[in-house]
């Protein structure tokens, strides 16, 4: 694999938080880093909850789409696919640890820490110059054929 799992296999993708045809959108480059999937990604101005400081629906967004493909990674691996099936967020919850500023990048991380069947559990933080300012926790699933987002990826 070349590049981000973003570029590899979605390069139609529209997702506002990971979709590189998204003109207008956060463009979230997602890599493959041992059982982590690992993000680098810079904040705007337009980002800002209140001074210096991200929006907290600008977080969610950005570990939503990760964990995410975090899912689809670790089914891709664990059934030896060419590719990743499409997955979909089944739940989802965020915990803000801290304020994440705007002035340096934020660096995300996210595992799956249980597969069962089509569910993956993924678990993942976002961190601010080291410091841990946001962790995440959800249950992604597979969708089959005949859901709006089983060829999400193509």
């Amino acid at each position: 694999m070349v590049g981000s799992l973003q570029d590899a296999y979605a390069p139609n993708g529209v997702c506002f938080g990971c979709g590189p045809k998204n003109e207008l959108g956060l463009r979230l480059k997602s890599l493959p880093s041992g059982e982590e999937v690992v993000a680098d990604w810079t904040p705007r101005k337009e980002h800002t909850a209140f001074e210096g400081f991200g929006s907290g629906g600008i977080i969610s967004v950005l570990m939503d789409c990760h964990g995410n493909w975090a899912a689809a990674y670790a089914l891709m691996k664990d059934r030896g696919l060419g590719s990743p099936p499409g997955t979909v967020t089944a739940e989802y919850t965020v915990r803000f640890l801290r304020p994440s500023a705007i002035d340096k990048p934020w660096h995300l991380t996210a595992r799956a820490t249980n597969i069962e069947g089509d569910k993956v559990r993924v678990s993942g933080d976002l961190r601010v110059d080291g410091a841990v300012t946001a962790t995440m926790d959800g249950l992604f699933v597979a969708v089959r054929e005949g859901h709006p987002a089983f060829d999400r990826w193509r």
